[in-house]
């Protein structure tokens, strides 16, 4: 069990923790939440020995194996592969004892070494790291690269891979889904649910929190306060124990008023002096209870365009790539209130599509009209890199337009969050976070009719996150968006579009579906490759035809009650989703969070935790069938 009993910690003149308190059970899987500077990462220090607290007791299990995501960006010239197998130490251990047994001819030593490499799993610890690297996008020709090879983004995802091949206790991610795709964080959501160590997780993601943690530990005023389920019970808890406390804020200012009044009246007067010096007295001892607060800093918006074409883009029997390899082909049309997100695997061309619409990539083959009106906002992943950060928010503006005046740019801005002297601080010392926040600004300033978005949350923390939805929703003009960010491609797109297999598609589902889409792609890949893998490796022995024909009869009358049964879960599913849609829709009328409806929310919000529950174990069985179904057509085809 892991125990902070009364820690203080300041780093610098900032006090991050004054007497905090945290306890987290075996097994546990906890969400780290709080506003950037709180002290989070700090706290992922303390525990693993890097800082030290300077006041209470901190309790990690003496024999516990912590493992954590390094957030240093590695340069190396050891593979991919390597580098992976790098984070698991007692393999290493055993295969350099193996090694020095080997060099000096130490037979007693070697079979002892031999026996540590067994304990370590030596002998599938290749095939655990290729499917590590599989399932967070490499390809398999990466698997031989040197670490050197590949990008920032795409070295944070190795130092993901090394800490899950790293066998712990207890396991520390501080923003694992930062530059991860959609198909990733899908796959990353699973491991961690399967992970049977302690789990602390930093993120901003609150689906991805939402899926994995059973605890939320709120890092707040320099304490620690913990709330049992995951972080949308959290924010319902929270916001219930903030309009508490405002409540009673609010009673005891009147309580307070009433008894200074009471002073202000007869403290002179000789009869009550006596009862006024005890209105006194009660006051001092009062605790005062402070005004509640939610840490929204900011409310950005992006203005409506002076202009619209429609459609804004079109583009006929279009072909996209470089110099000659098609990556992509599309015909297509955008209208100024189409919303969508794009799907789509890492490599399948979303990138390419979105340079190619804002012509940074010239079409190879087809045409592409854009309307007269047409202006693109486009934030790119490399977006923060082309900032000038010798300059300030505010000189970033006022390039854009010199006549501009002062004040204007300084009110905008500040509802990027950048008010009055941080309008005119030195960009190169701002965190991830707020030159995201100052890229969105100068795309918000030009005043676009469509938005270009590849994942835009990077760096953003839950209240950034929060101030863009809410800008997206209340954009008038066309949206596509790529995000691994669940949270946000439901609350502001309407349609998906599916880039795969060169094409690109418009998709019929939710995110559910495509999740749901993802595991059968794979499970058709790995099908068609352990066909191709038997079609070369196995000679059909003559058999008896008589005996062949009866098994193939007892096969298919199996195939009966597996159809049946996915047929049902298939109803079932699909009336769990009839009526989760309802709930949602409920819950979309704000009347609803009224104090009079209060209970009817909680009955509403418990039952769609319940469904959602249900649905997952409902898909899970259906998942189950589908897979003894398609073993026992394959056992037909290898009769055929």
């Amino acid at each position: 069990m892991i125990q902070l009993s009364n820690v203080s910690l300041q780093r610098g003149i900032k006090v991050l923790f004054e007497n905090a308190n945290l306890t987290i059970n075996p097994g546990h899987k906890l969400g780290l939440v709080g506003a950037n500077g709180t002290g989070k990462s700090s706290l992922f220090k303390l525990l693993l020995g890097e800082l030290h607290q300077d006041q209470g007791d901190l309790q990690v299990p003496a024999h516990w194996t912590l493992a954590h995501m390094a957030q240093e960006v590695s340069s190396t010239d050891c593979s991919a592969l390597d580098y992976i197998l790098d984070g698991d130490k007692p393999l290493r251990a055993a295969e350099a004892a193996i090694k020095h047994a080997e060099d000096n001819h130490l037979d007693t030593e070697l079979a002892h070494a031999h026996d540590l490499f067994s304990q370590a799993n030596g002998y599938t610890a290749k095939s655990r790291a290729e499917q590590l690297l599989s399932g967070l996008g490499f390809l398999q020709s990466d698997v031989s690269r040197p670490v050197s090879d590949f990008s920032g983004g795409w070295r944070l995802r190795l130092n993901l891979a090394q800490a899950l091949m790293s066998p712990s206790d207890l396991l520390l991610l501080d923003e694992p889904t930062n530059h991860l795709d959609l198909d990733a964080v899908f796959w990353l959501e699973q491991w961690l649910k399967n992970y049977p160590g302690t789990l602390i997780i930093i993120s901003h993601d609150r689906d991805f929190l939402d899926s994995i943690v059973g605890s939320i530990a709120h890092v707040e005023q320099q304490k620690i306060n913990s709330y049992k389920g995951n972080y949308s019970s959290f924010e319902i808890a929270r916001a219930e124990q903030l309009a508490q406390q405002q409540a009673q804020h609010e009673k005891q200012e009147r309580e307070i008023s009433h008894m200074q009044s009471f002073i202000d009246r007869f403290k002179a007067k000789a009869t009550k002096a006596k009862q006024a010096q005890s209105r006194v007295k009660a006051m001092e001892r009062m605790t005062r209870i402070a005004p509640a607060h939610v840490d929204t800093q900011f409310s950005f918006t992006f203005p409506q365009a002076d202009n619209v074409s429609s459609p804004l883009l079109s583009i006929e029997e279009g072909e996209m790539g470089y110099a000659g390899n098609k990556i992509v082909s599309t015909s297509c049309t955008i209208l100024p209130e189409m919303r969508i997100g794009l799907l789509g695997a890492n490599g399948a061309g979303k990138s390419t599509l979105i340079k190619s619409l804002v012509g940074d990539l010239p079409l190879l083959e087809g045409s592409m009209t854009e309307g007269a009106h047409l202006h693109i906002g486009y934030f790119a992943q490399h977006q923060l890199e082309a900032l000038d950060v010798s300059t300030t928010p505010l000189v970033h503006i006022q390039r854009l337009s010199p006549t501009a005046s002062e004040q204007s740019i300084r009110n905008f801005l500040g509802s990027f969050g950048f008010n009055g002297e941080r309008a005119t601080d030195t960009v190169k010392l701002f965190s991830g976070g707020e030159k995201a926040r100052l890229a969105l600004s100068l795309i918000a300033w030009k005043k676009p009719n469509l938005l270009i978005m590849d994942e835009p949350t990077n760096h953003l923390d839950m209240e950034s996150r929060f101030a863009l939805t809410v800008a997206l929703q209340d954009f008038e003009g066309a949206i596509i968006v790529v995000s691994h960010d669940r949270h946000l491609l439901k609350n502001t797109v309407d349609e998906f579009w599916l880039v795969h297999d060169k094409r690109v598609e418009p998709f019929k589902g939710d995110l559910d579906d495509y999740h749901l889409w993802l595991k059968n792609q794979k499970k058709a890949e790995q099908a068609s490759k352990s066909e191709t893998d038997r079609s070369e490796t196995q000679t059909k022995p003559s058999v008896d035809k008589k005996a062949q024909r009866k098994r193939e009869a007892e096969i298919r009358a199996s195939l009966q009650p597996v159809k049946k049964k996915i047929s049902q879960l298939e109803k079932e599913i699909e009336k769990y989703e009839l009526r989760l849609s309802s709930i949602n829709d409920q819950l979309n009328d704000t009347e609803l969070y009224t104090d009079e409806c209060k209970t009817k929310l909680t009955s509403l919000l418990q039952e769609q935790a319940e469904i959602k529950q249900n649905s997952e174990q409902l898909e899970a069985d259906w998942l189950e069938q589908q897979e003894l179904l398609e073993q026992q057509e394959q056992q037909l085809r290898q009769s055929d």
